[in-house]
C-alpha cells in the first residue's frame, strides 16, 4: 500500500461517511433519540483493507464483514497498515453473515461481536470453541422476523425457545437480536420487518430478565433511516460509505 492509495479512498469515502452520519443524525433527532446511542458498522465486504484505513481514518472504528475466509486477511493486512502508521489503537470487527458449521472455529477469536447466530447448532459450536480459546464471545440472535424462505435466522416462535438453551451456554453472551430486512425499493414497506424485531425483543426480555438486549442490528444502505426510527442500536452500511464492490 502506498499513502497515495490511502488518499484515493479518504477523497473517495469523505463525503459519503458525512452524508451517512448526517442520516443517522436526522433519523435519530426524528424519533427523539441521540446519534451517540446508534453504532455504525462499516461493512466492507468486497473492498480492500486501504478502504478499510481510509474510513478509519476518517473516525469510522467498527467495521463488519460477511465471511471469515475474506475477513481474515484483511484484518490482518488493516493491523499492519495501522500499525506502520503508528496506531496502537485498531478497529472492532463484526462478522455479520451467514456462518457454515466447519467455518464456525475462524468466527471466535477476531470479533467484537458475532450477529449472525441463527440456529442452535451453530450456537453450540460456537460455544465450545470459544471453551477451548478460553474467550467469552459476545453474540445477537439472527431472526428472520419477514419469513422469506431465502433468509436466515430463526422463527421469531424458535427464537423464544432457542434462548433458553443458548442462555445457558457458559462461553456465549447474548447482547440482542439481529435482521435483514427484504430488499424493495421503497423502505417504508419494510418498517414493519423492524418493528416486529423490537417487539420481539421487548417480549424476550420481559420472558428473560436476567440477560442483556441492548441490540437491535438493523438497517442497510437501502433502509437504515427507517431502521432507526424504529428503535435500530447498530445499523450495517457497505454501499453508501465505500461504493459499489470493487
Amino acid at each position: 500500500m502506498t499513502t497515495s492509495h490511502v488518499d484515493t479512498y479518504l477523497a473517495r469515502i469523505a463525503p459519503r461517511l458525512d452524508a451517512v452520519r448526517e442520516r443517522i443524525a436526522l433519523a435519530a433527532a426524528r424519533a427523539h433519540r441521540s446519534p451517540q446511542d446508534i453504532t455504525l458498522v462499516a461493512v466492507s465486504k468486497g473492498h480492500p483493507p486501504e478502504a478499510v484505513v481510509a474510513a478509519y481514518h476518517l473516525g469510522v472504528r467498527d467495521f463488519g464483514e460477511n465471511r471469515v475466509e475474506e475477513a481474515d486477511p484483511k484484518i490482518h493486512r488493516v493491523r499492519e497498515l495501522l500499525r506502520e502508521a503508528g496506531q496502537t489503537d485498531f478497529p472492532r470487527w463484526h462478522l455479520i453473515g451467514h456462518i457454515q458449521s466447519r467455518k464456525a472455529a475462524r468466527a471466535i477469536g477476531p470479533y467484537a461481536l458475532i450477529h449472525s447466530v441463527d440456529r442452535l447448532k451453530i450456537a453450540r459450536r460456537l460455544n465450545r470453541f470459544a471453551r477451548d480459546m478460553g474467550r467469552v464471545q459476545p453474540i445477537l440472535l439472527e431472526v428472520n422476523i419477514s419469513g422469506e424462505e431465502s433468509k436466515f435466522g430463526f422463527s421469531p416462535e424458535e427464537v423464544v425457545e432457542a434462548v433458553a438453551e443458548i442462555a445457558t451456554l457458559e462461553f456465549l453472551r447474548i447482547q440482542g437480536l439481529m435482521t435483514m430486512a427484504p430488499l424493495v425499493e421503497d423502505p417504508e414497506e419494510v418498517r414493519p420487518v423492524f418493528a416486529g424485531l423490537r417487539t420481539l425483543r421487548d417480549e424476550l426480555a420481559s420472558i428473560y430478565p436476567e440477560l442483556q438486549w441492548h441490540h437491535l442490528s438493523m438497517g442497510m444502505t437501502q433502509d437504515f433511516e427507517v431502521a432507526i426510527e424504529e428503535g435500530a442500536t447498530i445499523v450495517r452500511i457497505g454501499t453508501a460509505i465505500f461504493g459499489p464492490r470493487e
